[in-house]
């Protein structure tokens, strides 16, 4: 554990305009470089963006301390997808080999590309993020990223990390302003909700390969999985059986 990255987790502390400092450094900073992204509300970006946003938090707040922390481990960058509640995710793995008993550790940050680009257009609402509201994809993606360094450094520091805990939530605040350890973009669920009036247990219908089909709406994330009464069906708790079906939710229309 690196005494260097836990003391600066335990004592760092910014004020509110140096806080915005360094967001705006980082903000401009990632726009300049970025092969990708083209303004603020990105259409595409990559994991080489997320990558060099890391390391400048890392660089400019913490003195390169969580990088050196790491000691020569992978820490790899990811555009997820299939994360479609969390905005991202920090991951980390020890693998051990039978052969040689030798350990080794891996991390990973993720980021949600599909919550980024489900958020900031036209006809969406406000969006918070860590309890800061965001005007655009690039100022939401700082944000996520400025919460999951602290999940990494919590990690390196401490061997644990939790986002609900007082530790974690001062670092944030001292170190960032957050002022909640969650999010509030518009998620899959909220979108089939208000705007299709679909939700978990609804009925709804649906054409599959030139057949109309009704079912009940048994989970939505990217896609929404629809349960369709079938006699040849898997058997259910209710005692029914169903046969499984993932469809985009613009395919679907509520039965009332």
């Amino acid at each position: 554990m690196s005494t260097e990255l836990r003391n600066l987790l335990m004592y760092q502390s910014l004020k509110p305009d140096q806080q915005r400092r360094v967001f705006l450094e980082v903000h401009e900073a990632v726009l300049k470089q970025s092969a990708h992204m083209q303004e603020p509300n990105f259409k595409s970006f990559h994991s080489d963006d997320l990558k060099f946003m890391f390391y400048m938090y890392d660089q400019r707040l913490l003195n390169g301390a969580c990088a050196a922390a790491l000691a020569g481990r992978p820490l790899d960058f990811l555009l997820s997808k299939r994360m479609t509640r969390a905005g991202g995710k920090t991951t980390w793995k020890t693998i051990r080999n039978r052969l040689t008993g030798s350990v080794r550790e891996e991390f990973e940050i993720a980021v949600s590309s599909h919550l980024l680009f489900q958020n900031f257009r036209e006809d969406r609402r406000s969006v918070t993020v860590t309890g800061i509201e965001c005007h655009n994809r690039l100022e939401a993606m700082q944000r996520i990223v400025e919460h999951e360094l602290v999940h990494l450094g919590e990690r390196l520091a401490w061997n644990t990390s939790n986002c609900r805990a007082r530790r974690f939530q001062s670092i944030a605040e001292r170190l960032f302003g957050h002022r909640v350890h969650t999010h509030d973009l518009v998620t899959t669920h909220e979108v089939a909700r208000r705007e299709h009036g679909i939700r978990v247990g609804s009925r709804v219908r649906f054409d599959f390969e030139g057949h109309a089909l009704q079912g009940i709406v048994n989970r939505i994330t990217k896609r929404v999985t629809v349960l369709v009464p079938d006699p040849r069906g898997t058997p259910y708790s209710d005692g029914f059986r169903y046969s499984k079906y993932y469809i985009p939710l613009s395919m679907l229309s509520r039965v009332d």
